[in-house]
């Protein structure tokens, strides 16, 4: 067993500890543990209406009614009004008499432009496109495949490429998680040493042009897909970092830039089983610098039984993509595969952790 690994079995051990006391009281009947999870698929739809509505931007200025927030998303006031009170009774929004609505931390996540923003995630999450393909659960664990293929005729990138609205909210969701993890990662993992970070299917570049203006030696090469790139440019352009930026575009299932010195994904080899992830991490070991590392930020499922962000969003990956989010044993018998040697995973102040690895000698 690696360093790494034993070093990553301890702090899930502390992590679920936290969160076995953030869990229902023992004092509640089973019963009413198991109601509350069965209702969460509605917990997610009375989040995604006002996230939709942009109502927490409504309620910036100060308390609303909901009549007038009803006239400024032209929304039906007693349907709209039944919604914001369910939500308040999650602690998103708060009620205050004559049904009036105001603002609290909660919802505070849900507004456009703030820092750890939520609401293109949540809009993206809640989305009929999307939230339909949840329904279709049973037929993932029956077959194994991907229940978006099933539902839309057409895996997940392939159904984005003609349906432009709906790639829009896809790249300002992924934005979003972007910023969520960016901070941290760069809170946590030394940077230095590295001369050209390539960032793998990089999207609108957020994680690497902030990586950039941490690291002002680093440059950095954004590569995606050729539409991708395109909608980069002027996120790209707007940053600090934009003269240290080459753009790239193609295919990393054929080939990947050659010459970095690290290679960086965000929440990509989970989008994929182990034959395509390998073959995605073959072509970096071909095109990289013999001393050169690979970074994958992404969850790492802990062991136990404790509430584990991860373990929820491994379902997402079983239905869309037709990924899987990996244990540290698992990501570490995927470099082997691959040819690489994980080094050690670097956890952050964030879901997500920084997995290294460097090729094999």
């Amino acid at each position: 067993m690696s360093t790494a690994f034993s070093e990553l079995e301890d702090q899930n051990s502390e992590t679920g500890k936290a969160q076995q006391s953030l869990q229902s009281p023992a004092s509640a009947p089973p019963e009413a543990i198991v109601t509350q999870i069965m209702l969460g698929c509605l917990g997610s739809q009375v989040l995604y209406v006002p996230a939709k509505l942009g109502i927490a931007d409504l309620l910036a200025d100060g308390p609303k009614s909901v009549e007038e927030l009803a006239t400024a998303t032209d929304t039906h006031a007693p349907s709209l009004y039944r919604v914001l009170r369910a939500a308040a009774s999650l602690g998103v929004f708060t009620e205050q008499e004559n049904r009036v609505f105001a603002l609290n931390a909660n919802a505070q996540t849900l507004r456009s432009n703030v820092p750890n923003s939520l609401r293109d995630i949540m809009i993206f999450m809640g989305e009929d496109w999307h939230w339909q393909v949840w329904g279709k659960t049973l037929y993932s664990v029956r077959t194994g495949k991907a229940a978006w293929a099933e539902m839309h005729g057409k895996d997940v990138f392939g159904y984005f490429k003609d349906k432009p609205e709906e790639l829009e909210i896809f790249n300002r969701a992924m934005t979003s998680l972007s910023a969520l993890a960016t901070k941290a990662v760069i809170e946590a993992y030394d940077f230095s040493g590295i001369n050209t970070l390539i960032d793998i299917a990089g999207g609108h570049g957020r994680l690497l042009t902030e990586i950039l203006e941490a690291n002002p030696s680093l440059s950095g090469v954004l590569f995606d897909l050729p539409h991708v790139i395109e909608g980069a440019r002027e996120n790209v352009a707007k940053t600090n970092a934009a003269d240290r930026v080459e753009f790239v575009s193609g295919d990393f299932f054929v080939s990947v830039p050659a010459g970095g010195d690290a290679y960086i994904m965000k929440h990509i080899i989970h989008d994929w089983d182990d034959e395509r992830a390998l073959t995605i991490l073959r072509n970096i070991k071909q095109a990289m610098n013999p001393d050169g590392r690979v970074l994958l930020v992404e969850s790492v499922i802990a062991e136990g039984n404790a509430q584990d962000f991860g373990k929820l969003m491994d379902i997402e990956m079983l239905v869309s993509p037709g990924g899987k989010e990996r244990t540290a044993a698992e990501y570490e018998e995927l470099f082997e595969r691959a040819g690489f040697r994980m080094t050690r995973i670097v956890p952050t102040k964030s879901a997500y952790s920084v997995i290294e690895a460097v090729a094999a000698k």
